[in-house]
């Protein structure tokens, strides 16, 4: 009845005769003459300022005129000021909102692009790295070109070779060597060049012999090959560069000579030089990693969207997140999986708590808040001696009342424990001390060299002393915060490496669909074993015209597979996109990946063995749930944020922000299958 009442009383209303709406009279303004236009291009982290100036349909200026520009979609890129002034901070796209207006009057909009593009160019990179060509070979060489920024830029560079009679290269790249000597090839776009030293020996090569000769193996499989030459002796040949080819089916091969096969059946790998070639037989069958799935139990919520969840050292409590406006933290008692149950809640003013992770000894819970009334957003510490019944202790706000995103706790024996926590505000890392968790101290704080505007820390992982660090705009950022090869510490960061990679490039696609000023960036990582998996957050700019509910949007994204054997240098050599849907939060546990992949729900994955290509088409994928029900927040949709894996009973404990905490289990693989 007290929901009806208002509701009634509206009717009733609407059945009344109404007044008719007073009309604004028209604008005075004819149109906006924009400068320097209405589709500008600007040089990343430069500025750029925009005027407008309003004329009557006589092209007289308008006097008593007030113009404001609004800045739509870039969030974590740009920055406008409502005089007009735009800080870039980033490569990408979005759009200002010119409203100019005349007191008594309807105002006047005008939409202008803004493209953001690198700077120039500062760097050649020449792939792949050769020094020796055989005499009559052919190889197509790549010049990528950065920016000072690191930006990757579209240029097409200008090839020469200082020596054509010993190898010529076309405007395409593709490098042909002549005859014995040595020449340099190098690649030049503007002012900037870089070179490479080419020796082409006289082609000696009298046999070929690919190694093994036929191998046997599953999708996904990486299986190396080896071409050895020989001289009409039987003298090896060395120093020279291959060309790989593989037929029929879909997969890679490098030019190390490690293949990957996507689908089952039978490939031909062949490796050539010149005229000569040699093959080998692949043989694979599928990977047969799917499973059943099981949901244990079901915990739906409704009064907010439900985000990060945590579960307690001890595996039998867990914690619960809320968001969109949420003020609580859930605890929930999950000795019984089939029956979780809420024991208690922490109410404190924020309107959403997005990351909580308990200390290695189970004592305390640290979580984070953003939007908080009173802008006192940081960090919350709460004693969790009674793991059912979290007590607030403390908290941290000093230096990120911006809001905290996501915060990492971590022990290392040296130097005790500390919180990793982003700061929404600058996008720098802070290092928080809690060794005395009642009276927590701020001892560091680290970011990137980039304007405010295109600045943005998501999320950390911290394994071994060493950060993983997403970093948005700047891709994966390494820091040494106690393992000593850089010398760094918690208070003491230091750079190892980065990873950064060209978002718009990746996402072309998104702003295809949606329109400039998507949200795109390295939102998430994961450590594990030789390599880290890092996860982009993507949602387009605006969603489907004319559809509403789950019609009207989705996520997008990739998953990267990042190999950091050699930590310095740091590169992708595997990636896992969902057909529909993004990636989000991630868990590896054992040799399994497991995905909060937002509204495509819940994925797990097969992640063993060596790496390469892409996971998805390899048939990888284990288990798949639609975390959608009718009993959540948003009914029959699912919104998945993440899961966490509990090691004392092996069940995935998933949270999707629209209905709450689905507890799954992976079942053992059917055994029963047609051959």
């Amino acid at each position: 009845m007290i929901l009806l009442a208002p509701l009634l009383g509206l009717a009733v209303a609407a059945q009344q005769p109404q007044a008719p709406a007073p009309s604004i009279p028209a604008s005075p303004i004819a149109r906006l003459v924009i400068t320097p236009g209405a589709n500008v291009t600007m040089v990343a982290q430069d500025t750029l300022r925009l005027t407008a100036a309003a004329v009557d349909s006589a092209g007289r200026p308008v006097p008593n005129v007030r113009t404001t520009f609004v800045g739509t979609g870039a969030y974590f890129e740009a920055r406008v000021d409502p005089t007009g002034l735009i800080h870039s901070g980033s490569t990408g796209s979005f759009t200002v909102l010119v409203t100019a207006s005349v007191p008594g009057t309807r105002p006047v909009r005008e939409v202008v692009k803004v493209t953001m593009v690198a700077g120039p160019a500062a760097r050649i990179e020449v792939s792949p790295a050769v020094s020796t060509l055989i005499a009559g070979q052919r190889l197509r060489l790549e010049a990528r070109t950065f920016s000072k920024a690191g930006d990757l830029r579209s240029d097409r560079p200008t090839w020469t070779s200082s020596a054509p009679a010993v190898a010529t290269i076309r405007a395409d790249g593709v490098l042909e060597a002549k005859t014995a000597g040595t020449t340099r090839v190098s690649a030049r776009v503007g002012g900037v060049e870089q070179s490479v030293s080419i020796r082409v020996v006289p082609n000696t090569i009298a046999a070929l012999r690919l190694t093994p000769e036929a191998a046997d193996g599953k999708t996904g499989d990486v299986i190396r090959f080896k071409l050895t030459a020989t001289d009409r002796a039987g003298r090896e040949v060395t120093g020279f560069t291959p060309q790989w080819a593989f037929a029929p089916g879909q997969g890679m091969i490098e030019p190390d000579g490690s293949f990957v096969g996507y689908e089952a059946g039978s490939y031909l790998v062949t490796a050539s030089i010149g005229s000569r070639s040699a093959e080998a037989t692949v043989n694979l069958a599928p990977r047969d990693v799917r499973r059943p799935a099981t949901i244990v139990g079901r915990l739906p919520r409704t009064r907010f969207t439900t985000e990060e969840v945590w579960i307690h050292p001890g595996g039998k409590h867990a914690y619960l997140g809320s968001g969109s406006g949420g003020d609580v933290l859930y605890a929930i008692d999950i000795s019984d999986p089939s029956k979780p149950v809420v024991t208690d809640s922490i109410v404190v003013n924020t309107r959403r708590i997005n990351d909580v992770m308990s200390t290695p000894d189970g004592k305390y819970i640290v979580f984070t808040r953003e939007g908080a009334s009173d802008r006192k957003n940081g960090i919350v510490i709460a004693s969790t001696e009674d793991p059912a019944h979290p007590k607030v202790i403390s908290e941290f706000t000093e230096t990120v009342t911006a809001g905290v995103h996501s915060a990492f706790v971590y022990r290392q024996e040296k130097f005790g424990t500390h919180v990793y926590l982003t700061n929404d505000g600058t996008g720098a890392m802070h290092v928080i001390d809690i060794n005395d968790p009642y009276k927590p101290k701020e001892v560091a704080v680290w970011k990137t060299d980039r304007p405010d505007a295109g600045r943005s820390l998501h999320d950390i992982d911290l394994q071994n002393g060493l950060m993983y660090a997403s970093y948005w705009n700047d891709g994966l950022v390494i820091l040494d915060v106690g393992n000593g090869i850089k010398g760094g510490s918690p208070s003491n960061p230091q750079l190892v490496s980065q990873f950064k990679y060209d978002l718009n490039a990746l996402y072309r696609d998104v702003e295809a669909s949606g329109g400039p000023g998507f949200i795109r960036g390295t939102h998430t990582a994961w450590r594990h074993k030789n390599y880290v998996f890092i996860a982009d957050e993507v949602f387009p700019a605006a969603g489907v015209r004319g559809a509403k509910d789950a019609a009207a949007g989705r996520a997008y994204g990739r998953l990267q597979v990042v190999d950091v054997s050699d930590i310095a240098n740091p590169k992708s050599v595997a990636w896992y996109e969902p057909e529909y849907g993004g990636v989000h939060n991630v868990w590896v546990a054992g040799d399994t990946l497991y995905m909060g992949a937002y509204n495509a729900g819940f994925r797990a994955f097969d992640v063993s063995g060596e790496l390469k290509g892409d996971l998805r088409a390899q048939g990888r994928e284990m288990v798949h749930v639609n975390t959608a029900d009718m009993d959540g927040k948003v009914q029959n949709a699912a919104m998945t944020w993440g899961v966490v894996v509990n090691p004392k009973d092996g069940l995935a404990y998933v949270n999707d922000m629209y209905n709450g905490l689905w507890i799954v289990r992976l079942e053992p693989r059917r055994r029963e299958l047609t051959p």
